[in-house]
């Protein structure tokens, strides 16, 4: 090896330094210095987290080797750009204006800010896109709106006509901080660099620290395991261990994930996944041993070097092929079908599954055949966790997790550390849209703790991360709906077939997500409906925003408007008239829990009728314009076992510490709290500066459940409320005044005080019956009615979206800017699962941009997002859920967009340039874009019905349910 001593000037002072010219990177070189702002996201220079300014150029320096880089040659990091006491205006703007979520990527957005505005202090919106977009910097959740608005305000302080005064947040005199867009807590240390990601955490840990790497063979999708042999990569420079199932299990691991039921249908009794692969490869992605090294280098090197002999075996791709007859089992001791629910409403449930009758005999009906990907998360940090044995021999882990309590439930005995010894501890997070529901890196970085020993460092190449985590379960579906000759839907049936890929986990509880959301929000009277989810050997299915949803819209909005177009009607009409009305009941045969699509639909009218004129207006036979809508909305919390608890703590100084585990993912966790927190104390008048958070580590603070389900903001803050009263109570004196921190030290009162709420409060929630679908398992819903606007290239059939608008009810917001991030976001990933991302071809979908990530010209700068603050009547403070619903159907909404513009309808996503050539081409021959032949999902979908009406299952009721944010204790398995 041949090293080389240089000099960088860096951030304005010389910096001498060792490195391997041919090997390492100018990045990898910078964190080595210390200067961890640099982040390194997908390694191979796409997503421009790692850029840099070098002697006055924006690059990208993941991949700019050394010997590239010339000696004394200048360097900018963000470090160099402004410090938590001496900010520069873009940080001041990207913290004002909303733009820090996750925080991951703004450090390179930042520098390539600064880069842009030192040649251009006066661009144009359409100018700092453009920049972006030549400089590949990608955001995941932002939408990027806010990005440019934050260049848009340093641009006028840098030009002197603003000042930093001008750009920032106000704080409220008036003690009215709820809705407001105060500033979150976390953003200082994101826009500064010096917020410690997992990579970040693994540097500076202390020297003894060891390194793991996987051994992730990549061979194929299924195959039986013959042999592992670890002897070359033993003989390595610097393993300290290779570690299979053989190590683990020796030191007392059952080297099995701990798994739940949730569904009386299931057909799996026992876990189906293994941290370590033993027997059989069962995906792509699955890890079959782990290399702990002394260096990183050394453990990637060793892993290398461990062989693996298969016998291939017959490999399932897709939820067709393991369906057929003649598949075999891809797990031995459960069908490739592992559950299925029932929807009947109305005729079905008395007259003999009739619905198909009523359709056949109603004036209008229209069918389809329909497939939603298997959408990847493509968060821009992957897999980085850290684990070791802390001051009282619990297993801390260190890591990225939408639960930290329930991770440990998942980790369960698989690493022989008993549950009240394992703790679980979240770094600062750079996004997860939910893969980190699931613990399998979590359990490999506790194997090789335990069986070392010694505390360790995990971290995944981006390609190694995206086959290893799970992604949004794809799902094919058959429809038919039908309405009267007034255009009044009549009847609905429906099959859905989600491929949960190669492990179940989940997988009977998404399942619920489509029997509860097709054909949400309308009233149909007559349903009939089966949903299915099966293993194959594709990666497995996760939890993603929306969790289950956007496969149901994918079908009954298409066939929304399919049906509007067969009748007759203008499709905003339709969807006006068949909107539920009070009283009217939802698929599940129960009452809507709240009514705001009637005043939506009004708001939107007008904004809809303008897009149509516009469209009609610039439509030409070279830019075809079109305009689509869809309804969406999804469950707030996670049924009638939900529970959360905070604990707030009056301290000697008279301010207060909020212990929550309300997970920081981006969404704001950090803001939410503090928010939460602000309106529980008001009467005490406290502001901001008083309130510290102590969150996420089970150490420390309690559980406040999952960050899923739309129902951490809802139920963390009723949980805060009752905190918050119980404290206030004891600080209150007899004239109505409170008493300071002595004074209650004097008087033995305690001065931290816990709140718990739970569901079960709430009348009338019950699950969906399994034989049935009749049900109403959540307290409220949220909404959203999306508008798309697109035109499309009839050259190439390339779709541009030109702008989108969303009516949503949320309930009241809590902050603004930070439930403006989460639409812009969300709208972001529908526009990209409409037209472009997908995981399926697992050699060129291993990264960001081969998987189809939106950059910024792949998303409009036009989002227009109008909240109908309908104060939800038990949220806490009037507020509901947010997030997920934007994720919910606003694909569905560009996909109609394009058949408006067009006249071609995808059945089948991602709505690729290809697919929508090959659709006008064949309009152009004089044909019509037929839906594909109708899906064989199992059995006929009637027959099925049939089959589960004659061999009802028993109904567990709401004990049989263990609630994915509470499952720390579970013990359905073990």
């Amino acid at each position: 090896m041949k090293l080389r001593k240089m000099w960088l000037n860096v951030n304005g002072a010389n910096r001498m330094f060792i490195c391997n010219p041919e090997k390492d990177s100018l990045s990898t070189v910078l964190r080595r210095m210390g200067l961890t702002g640099t982040k390194v996201g997908c390694g191979t220079g796409v997503c421009g987290s790692c850029s840099i300014v070098l002697d006055g150029k924006l690059i990208r320096s993941c991949t700019k080797k050394m010997k590239t880089v010339k000696e004394y040659s200048k360097v900018i990091t963000i470090e160099g750009i402004g410090t938590p006491n001496n900010l520069h205006p873009i940080q001041v703007a990207f913290m004002n204006c909303g733009a820090v979520q996750c925080g991951f990527c703004t450090p390179g957005f930042i520098v390539s800010s600064y880069a842009l505005l030192l040649e251009n202090n006066n661009p144009t919106r359409e100018e700092v896109r453009d920049w972006f977009q030549k400089h590949r910097n990608v955001c995941r959740c932002t939408g990027y709106v806010q990005i440019v608005n934050a260049v848009m305000d340093a641009a006028k302080v840098l030009r002197g006509e603003a000042s930093i005064e001008d750009i920032t947040v106000p704080m409220p005199k008036d003690n009215e901080y709820y809705g407001k867009p105060l500033v979150r807590p976390t953003s200082l240390s994101k826009v500064c660099g010096v917020a410690d990601y997992g990579d970040d955490q693994e540097l500076k840990m202390p020297e003894e620290s060891l390194h793991v790497a996987i051994v992730q063979p990549k061979v194929a999708h299924h195959a039986k395991i013959l042999k592992i042999d670890t002897s070359a990569a033993e003989k390595m420079p610097g393993v300290v261990k290779i570690i299979t199932s053989k190590e683990l299990l020796e030191a007392g691991g059952t080297n099995i994930m701990a798994e739940a039921q949730f569904h009386e249908r299931t057909t799996v009794m026992v876990p189906s996944r293994k941290i370590l692969c033993d027997e059989k490869i069962y995906r792509y992605g699955d890890v079959v041993a782990l290399a702990v090294a002394k260096t990183k280098e050394q453990a990637r090197a060793a892993a290398a070097e461990v062989k693996v002999e298969i016998e291939k075996l017959p490999e399932y791709l897709n939820y067709l092929d393991a369906v057929m007859p003649d598949s075999i089992r891809v797990h031995e001791d459960t069908p490739n079908i592992f559950s299925m629910q029932p929807v009947l409403k109305g005729v079905g449930l008395e007259e003999a599954l009739n619905v198909n009758d009523v359709i056949d005999n109603s004036a209008y009906s229209t069918s389809g055949s329909f497939y939603s990907s298997r959408q990847p998360h493509l968060s821009i940090e992957g897999t980085t966790v850290q684990a070791y044995f802390d001051e009282e021999d619990n297993l801390a882990i260190q890591c990225k997790s939408q639960g930290v309590y329930s991770t440990i439930g998942r980790i369960g005995n698989s690493v022989g550390v008993p549950k009240d010894k394992i703790r679980i501890i979240m770094n600062p997070t750079g996004a997860s849209f939910g893969w980190s529901t699931n613990a399998g890196d979590v359990c490999l970085a506790a194997a090789a703790a335990v069986v070392t020993k010694m505390p360790v460092a995990l971290s995944l190449t981006y390609e190694e991360h995206q086959h290893f985590s799970g992604k949004r379960c794809p799902c094919h579906s058959n429809g038919r709906v039908a309405c009267d000759e007034n255009g009044k839907i009549t009847a609905a049936e429906f099959e859905f077939g989600m491929d949960h890929g190669a492990y179940s986990w989940g997988g009977d509880d998404i399942m619920t997500k489509p029997a509860r959301f097709a054909f949400f929000p309308y009233n149909i009277p007559n349903v009939a409906g089966l949903v299915r989810i099966a293993n194959t050997n594709h990666n497995f299915g996760t939890a993603y925003r929306s969790y289950g949803s956007p496969q149901a819209y994918t079908l009954s909005e298409a066939l929304m408007d399919m049906l509007a177009e067969k009748a007759g009607i203008d499709p905003f009409e339709f969807r006006y008239r068949n909107i539920a009305r009070e009283g009217e009941t939802n698929i599940n045969s129960y009452p809507f829990r709240q009514y705001p699509m009637e005043e939506m639909m009004n708001i939107m009218k007008p904004i809809y009728e303008k897009a149509v004129e516009e469209a009609k207006k610039y439509d030409t036979p070279e830019k075809r314009r079109g305009v689509g809508l869809s309804w969406g909305g999804f469950n707030v919390t996670e049924g009638g076992t939900d529970s959360a608890s905070v604990a707030i703590e009056l301290n000697s100084d008279n301010t207060f510490t909020k212990y929550d585990t309300y997970q920081e993912l981006g969404q704001g966790g950090d803001i939410g709290s503090l928010m939460l927190t602000l309106e529980a104390l008001k009467p005490l008048k406290v502001t901001p500066e008083q309130i510290k958070l102590v969150q996420n580590d089970t150490k420390l603070c309690p559980d406040s459940g999952m960050s899923g389900a739309s129902r951490t903001h809802y139920m963390s803050g009723k949980a805060t409320i009752i905190a918050a009263e119980k404290l206030m109570n004891a600080m209150r004196k007899e004239d109505g005044t409170y008493r300071t921190y002595d004074e209650m030290v004097a008087e033995g009162i305690e001065t931290k005080h816990f709140g718990k709420y739970q569901n079960t409060s709430v009348e009338g929630l019950c699950r969906l019956d399994p034989n049935t679908g009749i049900g109403d398992p959540t307290p409220a819903f949220t909404y959203c009615l999306n508008l798309a606007e697109v035109e499309v290239d009839t050259a190439t059939g390339k779709t541009t979206v030109i702008r989108f608008t969303c009516v949503d009810d949320v309930g009241k917001v809590g902050n603004i800017a930070a439930v403006n991030g989460q639409a812009y976001g969300g709208i972001s990933h529908s526009i990209g699962f409409a037209l472009s991302e997908n995981y399926d071809d697992v050699v060129k979908h291993s990264n960001m941009l081969g998987a189809g990530v939106p950059y910024i010209k792949d998303v409009p700068d036009v989002i227009n997002v109008i909240h109908y603050e309908r104060p939800d009547e038990i949220g806490p403070f009037g507020s509901s859920g947010a997030s997920e619903a934007f994720q919910s159907a606003g694909h569905v909404a560009v996909l109609n967009a394009i058949s408006n513009a067009c006249g071609v309808r995808i059945y089948e996503m991602p709505a690729t340039k290809e697919k929508v050539k090959a659709g006008l081409d064949i309009i152009a021959a004089g044909g019509k874009v037929e839906p594909p032949k109708k899906y064989f999902l199992g059995s006929d979908l009637y027959d099925e019905l049939e089959n589960i009406k004659a061999n009802p299952v028993k109904f567990g009721g709401d004990d049989f349910f263990i609630p994915l944010g509470n499952d720390a204790n579970a013990e359905r398995f073990f």
